[in-house]
């Protein structure tokens, strides 16, 4: 070939996918070129945005712009090509051996002229591509600087976000440990107020054992029941009917109040029963003294020589002591154990079932005898019917 392709071999001017000289050059961003056409096909092809020639990946299709130097170039070296083609055939044909007629000087100045323009031509090529290279490289430079800084600009944001997320996940976990501590807390008190219930339910079971060894037998006086009253033969079960019966009207009898004292009294000592009031919505229960008023209406209060404590609307228990007490029940009572100690002024009453204390009056003053009283209500349509058993007292265990 001629003096140019010294500078610049045909390689240079290759596609290396067509392996044809460069139509419409593109270059990518790992620098190197392929004829647009050619890289758009294989990039449609191929999955991955990869470079044919160093296999570099992009991790998005880069977008493509046609090098009008390479363009350039690739064009003078395809018009260079067919120069030197059509000139080496002329040549050739000149001295081919057997033709006679010699070259002129003419043409001989002519060709030396030709092949001094290519020189200086790809001199100035060479020289423009000088240019355009450090062009390119003065681009690549701001390109990797602007990529650089973007990606210490991504590097920054991502140890933030990081930090962030961290900083976020700490006070959450601070939050769990707190609310974790805070369960310990409600969860150690718990089990201190179970321990302390457990130690108050035996003292309480103790004190009921003690006082159930002061249990005696109690039976109703029908001589001081109120007319509507039903006791059982035993004299162990009271319930108020409907119809009044016709009874002697004697000083021990209620002739109003829908009351009834026991046989049995006691002046001095201690003593204890139980009763079962059980699906009942109304009672009540206690001791009165032996003088106390039995006609008419009854104001129940240790004044007047009562002390008892009372069921009323199914739900709400009060001690009458005038003013009377609201009781605030953990359960429902199905048996009420009475204790009195007669030198001590105390009246007691118990859950029996619970082993819980219900109420006391302390302080009492005692003088006369004391009856166990019993009031089973009115039968209320039926919603009242059960009655008020005196129970025979079993040990708790």
């Amino acid at each position: 070939m001629s003096a140019a392709s010294c500078l610049l071999t045909e390689d240079q001017f290759l596609c290396s996918i067509c392996l044809d000289v460069f139509t419409d050059p593109v270059s990518t961003p790992c620098g190197h070129n392929f004829c647009k056409i050619c890289i758009t096909k294989h990039w449609n092809v191929d999955v991955l945005y990869k470079c044919p020639n160093c296999k570099e990946v992009f991790n998005t299709r880069p977008k493509l712009q046609v090098n009008t130097f390479i363009s350039e170039m690739a064009a003078q070296f395809r018009q260079s090509v067919q120069q030197e083609a059509s000139s080496s055939s002329s040549e050739h044909h000149v001295s081919k051996p057997g033709d006679a007629v010699p070259l002129k000087d003419a043409q001989i100045q002519q060709m030396i002229q030709k092949r001094r323009l290519k020189i200086q031509e790809m001199k100035r090529s060479v020289k423009l591509s000088k240019k355009d290279a450090a062009r390119e490289i003065a681009a690549g430079v701001q390109v990797f600087s602007a990529l650089k800084e973007s990606v210490e600009r991504s590097q920054a944001e991502l140890i933030d976000t990081i930090k962030e997320k961290q900083r976020e996940t700490e006070k959450q976990a601070e939050g769990f440990i707190k609310e974790l501590e805070q369960e310990i807390s409600e969860l150690e008190k718990r089990s201190s107020e179970e321990t302390l219930s457990k130690q108050m339910k035996k003292l309480l079971l103790a004190e009921l054992k003690r006082v159930q060894q002061y249990a005696v037998d109690v039976t109703l006086d029908p001589d001081t029941a109120q007319p509507n009253l039903i006791l059982s033969g035993d004299g162990k079960k009271v319930n108020c009917g409907y119809v009044k019966k016709n009874l002697p009207d004697n000083p021990e009898r209620f002739d109003t109040c829908a009351n009834v004292l026991a046989k049995q009294h006691f002046s001095s000592g201690r003593f204890y029963y139980e009763v079962q009031v059980k699906e009942k919505t109304e009672w009540d229960l206690g001791v009165a003294r032996e003088t106390i008023s039995r006609k008419g209406n009854i104001k129940l209060s240790p004044q007047n020589g009562y002390w008892t404590i009372c069921l009323r609307n199914n739900n709400k228990y009060k001690a009458c002591a005038g003013p009377s007490v609201r009781l605030s029940l953990k359960c429902r009572p199905e048996k009420v154990g009475v204790f009195v100690d007669y030198e001590e002024g105390l009246v007691s009453f118990y859950d029996v079932d619970a082993a819980a204390l219900i109420y006391s009056f302390t302080g009492c003053c005692f003088t006369q005898k004391l009856y166990p009283y019993f009031c089973p209500s009115l039968n209320d349509g039926g919603k009242n019917s059960a009655p008020l058993i005196i129970s025979p007292v079993n040990q708790t265990e």
